[in-house]
């Protein structure tokens, strides 16, 4: 079996008006999801995960995900689990020419499934690197990016953005505009985060922010105002100002909060974090419930959070430097 792992990751800015070719500046996390793909011989794909904030699950099918695992968890999170992984290996079979190729996948992961953290992007990622090195291909990083963002694209009827796939694949503080991604460096960044054990629904929560901005020129104003947060925000990464990453983060969050995005559980963490003397804190990801990232070098800040009503789980993410790699 040839196994891989890739990294989550939390926004420091942008999430939602990347969709739209504003800046966003996300960071990989060393919370990760590993793959194990091993060849066989029928041209059918058995999926076992061990952990997706599920209970586990196994499916063995030919052709697409039509057969459901039984698990607490809504429909459309695990359709969507499944269609990642028919995905991946679609561009694995289009990579390397074997269309009839079947694999036993397994999937174990840190990264609680649809909480802001990009759980779908590490598996994604993970999975196509460790599937075509089964087969004696080995892609860059780059391509690996690409072809998991094809597959997020499917999967999100076309609601998707490169920064979570490439964040994934190549590690590290990214910057992604429209097509144009790339590293950049960043400091030490104190991250703490807070989790409230919920999802939101990925293609919903942008699809209503799309409906926002057609329907209302300020809700396209907000958009755009986003991205000037995040190119102040830049300024500030580059010169480890965490005070002023901090602001720009808070207010992030604020119009994320006007687009309809954000909850009460994430509104109730973020204001723990800040009462704490987090220097910022906001939501990550498309919202709807999931996860908060902070900012606060004390300890201040997860106690907080581990008394906040609605906070199941809070802990400390470190800066991932290495995106997707093998696991001997």
């Amino acid at each position: 079996m040839t196994r891989s792992s890739a990294p989550g990751k939390v926004y420091l800015f942008g999430e939602h008006a990347v969709v739209y070719g504003e800046p966003a500046v996300p960071c990989a996390i060393e919370r990760r999801a590993r793959v194990g793909v091993q060849r066989r011989d029928d041209g059918k794909l058995r999926v076992h995960a061990e952990d997706l904030s599920l209970d586990g699950f196994t499916v063995e099918y030919n052709g697409s995900a039509d057969q459901q695992p039984d698990v607490d968890v809504s429909e459309s999170l695990v359709s969507a689990a499944m269609g990642y992984v028919d995905g991946a290996i679609e561009q694995v079979r289009d990579v390397t020419g074997d269309d009839d190729v079947g694999f036993d996948v397994t999937i174990e992961s840190d990264i609680p499934l649809g909480a802001g953290l990009g759980s779908s992007a590490a598996v994604v990622v993970a999975a196509i690197d460790a599937a075509t090195r089964e087969l004696g291909v080995t892609l860059e990083p780059d391509e690996i990016a690409e072809r998991a963002f094809r597959t997020e694209y499917e999967v999100q009827d076309g609601q998707a953005s490169r920064a979570d796939t490439f964040c994934s694949a190549t590690g590290g503080a990214v910057r992604v505009e429209g097509d144009d991604c790339g590293s950049i460096e960043a400091p030490d960044l104190p991250l703490v985060i807070g989790f409230d054990g919920g999802a939101g629904d990925t293609g919903e929560l942008v699809a209503g922010v799309r409906r926002l901005r057609e329907e209302y020129a300020f809700a396209s104003d907000t958009v755009e105002t986003i991205g000037d947060v995040v190119r102040n925000g830049e300024d500030a990464l580059a010169a480890s100002d965490l005070e002023e990453l901090g602001r720009l983060m808070n207010f992030n969050h604020g119009l994320l909060s006007a687009l309809g995005v954000s909850s009460r559980s994430l509104d109730s963490m973020v204001w723990a974090a800040r009462d704490a003397g987090a220097y910022g804190a906001k939501l990550t990801g498309a919202g709807g419930g999931g996860c908060i990232v902070a900012l606060d070098p004390t300890d201040e800040t997860e106690t907080a959070l581990s008394y906040t009503p609605g906070c199941e789980e809070t802990f400390r993410a470190k800066l991932a430097d290495e995106g997707v790699k093998r696991i001997e």
